[in-house]
């Protein structure tokens, strides 16, 4: 493999490569880039000379990066969103943007800090916009890593061990994180269920049917593993997606759900349910926004971010008063 000499390496050529790698496509890349098709393919020949690599080769009608351009592609998005970031003029202005931000949480997460947010950007961000969209897994790092959400708003403890795990190993993780609020996890019933007015027993509970709540759709939990390390189950019959869809489907049957504590005073039916204490021990709820690394200087974003971590402060407060 030829040595590149980075000093004489036309750094405009990373930009092509990275909108080439983004369009898996020459004539797109070159509209977006307003180039010429030509002088497109001319960049992407120059830069494959100079990484003795293919990078893209054609397949049926689109691109396919060969290996090296799949390694090299995220370092260079990072540098050249860092780039941009430091050389774009002035900070954040909330009161002059229109940006768009896309955000990843469950339902439980965005009844409890949407609504506060709502009310910052009316008065602070009119002209900014937030899409929501559903988290429906516990490592959201590929959202993050393709752009799909620029935030993951959620209980994510496998994840943040294994970003600890790294950081204490003297590495770099490519994404940062930061405590919301901490709840805990509940046993939820209608009023009138049979268990409603006795103290809930492990056997009462292994006994009864339940309705899981699982983003993935998988019919087994953290409270199964849980039992499963007393060497007790219990009969999951029905699984959702959805905290207010359980919530709505318990209050109208003899299911037993777990949900998260803080949740219930948001479902609009918290009088209609009965709130127990589990029977066993479970960890509390640490709910954490995660983010990757190439947004943390990026001004737009520390706004959000400095916005999210004021909400569940400002919510408690509202209780209190």
């Amino acid at each position: 493999m030829a040595e590149l000499n980075f000093r004489t390496l036309d750094l405009n050529l990373l930009r092509v490569f990275n909108e080439v790698m983004t369009e898996r496509s020459l004539t797109r890349a070159a509209v977006k880039l307003s180039l010429t098709q030509p002088a497109v393919s001319n960049a992407l020949r120059r830069l494959r000379e100079a990484l003795d690599d293919d990078l893209l080769r054609r397949s049926g009608q689109g691109l396919v990066p060969t290996a090296r351009a799949l390694a090299l592609w995220p370092t260079v998005q990072d540098a050249l969103r860092q780039l941009q970031d430091t050389l774009s003029p002035g900070a954040f202005e909330p009161a002059q943007a229109s940006t768009t931000f896309v955000m990843a949480m469950a339902d439980a997460t965005a009844a409890e800090l949407i609504p506060g947010l709502i009310k910052v950007m009316d008065q602070q961000a009119p002209g900014v916009s937030v899409r929501v969209v559903p988290l429906t897994t516990r490592d959201p790092r590929r959202l993050l890593e393709q752009d799909q959400a620029g935030l993951a708003i959620g209980y994510f403890p496998a994840l943040l061990a294994s970003l600890v795990a790294q950081a204490q190993a003297g590495e770099t993780p490519a994404f940062h994180h930061q405590r919301l609020y901490d709840s805990q996890y509940v046993c939820v019933m209608r009023r009138g269920h049979p268990l409603a007015d006795a103290p809930l027993t492990l056997d009462a509970f292994c006994a009864a049917r339940h309705l899981l709540v699982s983003f993935s759709g998988r019919p087994y939990g953290f409270i199964d593993e849980a039992l499963a390390g007393l060497g007790r189950q219990r009969q999951v019959v029905l699984t959702v997606n959805q905290f207010f869809t359980a919530g709505r489907v318990v209050a109208t049957s003899d299911l037993l759900t777990v949900l998260p504590r803080h949740f219930l005073s948001v479902t609009g039916i918290a009088d209609s349910l009965v709130v127990h204490e589990l029977p066993f021990k479970v960890p509390p709820i640490h709910v954490d926004m995660l983010w990757h690394r190439r947004l943390e200087h990026q001004s737009q974003h520390q706004w959000l971010r400095q916005i999210m971590q004021q909400l569940p402060q400002q919510r408690l407060s509202a209780q209190v008063t």
